[in-house]
């Protein structure tokens, strides 16, 4: 594998694109980032302003970038990756066009749609800072280089909440996890517990009810996911339901091997041997880069207009980040094109102006 120079994406240099300058071969995602690569070296002046940079890489960031190329915007993506919390769906249901396609393949068509089909400039990094500037932003990479924009939407979506429950921690990568992992072999035949009530514990649920001996579903709530999932679910013979019970414990030696739970308002508490915990409780938004800048609600989702814009002129928000309604692939997916819509026809405003 080979790191492309103006993306930092590791490529297979047996199907990268390539080119040779100074003597030097150097590979490629797409013929974007070559012909950027070679334009960059015999200008010797590397491009730092754009029209609009996209800070996220789930669906919502890639939809905003594939919309503000098609919409001939001069557009900067940076993300930590390509895909998000996507990547880690093993079903995704009813997403427009497909009734049935996991969260890798889709990410695989929303990454060839960025790099080849509507390529715009990429970079995948962090973001440390976006500052205010005259007529719009500097946005300081991890790499730090500092770059212009008239307008950013950002698209960071959310990150996984924790228990804060004692072993939590220690047992992490151990026999504690968050959310789907690609490989379940190690409680082939052992018992496994997921934590939580909603669309992503149902989904660990599914993939474990034929890997797993005994399932335990423990959720300090009544089941919060779709009806028709939690119906599906309640058939499978290995599954336990511990509703309205809270996680003590995590214990173990080496690896974690017992949870403790308690039923809520009640002091039983009780103890059931596992070798997986699989935790789904939520997540929490990415919103620190604007927690200064736009209005954000008592969850820390950056509050938006129906237009994605935030109480920060010129500054988009779009997906999971944001107070819109629904947590799903798809409507991130809109809101991302939405946000390109609307950051373009502010800056068709400010022309104006």
């Amino acid at each position: 594998m080979k790191k492309d120079p103006v993306c930092n994406m590791m490529v297979d240099e047996k199907t990268a694109v390539t080119a040779d300058c100074d003597g030097e071969r150097y590979y490629f995602c797409s013929e974007g980032c070559r012909d950027k690569f070679l334009k960059e070296r015999s200008c010797k002046l590397p491009r730092t302003s754009y029209d609009l940079i996209v800070i996220g890489g789930g669906p919502a960031g890639l939809t905003a970038a594939v919309y503000a190329a098609t919409l001939k915007m001069e557009a900067f993506l940076i993300a930590r990756d390509l895909g998000g919390q996507a990547i880690d769906s093993t079903k995704i249901e009813n997403y427009m066009g497909f009734d049935f396609i996991t969260g890798p393949e889709l990410v695989e068509k929303f990454q060839y749609q960025l790099i080849h089909s509507h390529y715009i400039d990429h970079l995948l990094g962090d973001v440390e800072k976006i500052e205010p500037v005259h007529e719009g932003f500097n946005v300081v990479a991890s790499d730090l280089n500092s770059y212009f924009a008239k307008t950013v939407i950002l698209a960071t979506g959310m990150t996984r909440r924790k228990l804060h429950v004692e072993g939590e921690e220690r047992f992490q990568r151990k026999g504690v996890f968050y959310g789907n992992i690609q490989d379940l072999s190690f409680v082939q035949g052992a018992d496994a517990a997921v934590i939580g009530g909603g669309n992503s514990a149902m989904q660990i649920v599914e993939n474990l009810h034929t890997i797993a001996k005994s399932i335990y579903l423990i959720s300090d709530s009544k089941l919060t996911a779709d009806a028709s999932i939690v119906e599906r679910v309640s058939q499978f013979e290995n599954l336990v339901k511990y509703e309205r019970f809270k996680v003590v414990e995590f214990s173990g030696e080496d690896a974690v091997s017992e949870i403790s739970i308690r039923k809520l308002a009640e002091e039983e508490t009780v103890k059931l041997p596992i070798k997986g915990i699989f935790i789904a409780i939520g997540l929490q938004p990415n919103a620190a880069l604007v927690s200064d800048l736009a209005e954000l609600n008592e969850r820390g989702e950056i509050v938006i207009n129906s237009d994605c814009s935030t109480s920060c002129p010129g500054i988009f928000a779009a997906g999971d980040v944001t107070t819109a309604f629904g947590k799903r692939i798809v409507i991130a997916s809109g809101e991302g094109a939405k946000a390109a819509l609307a950051a373009r026809q502010y800056i068709l405003n400010l022309k104006k102006k």
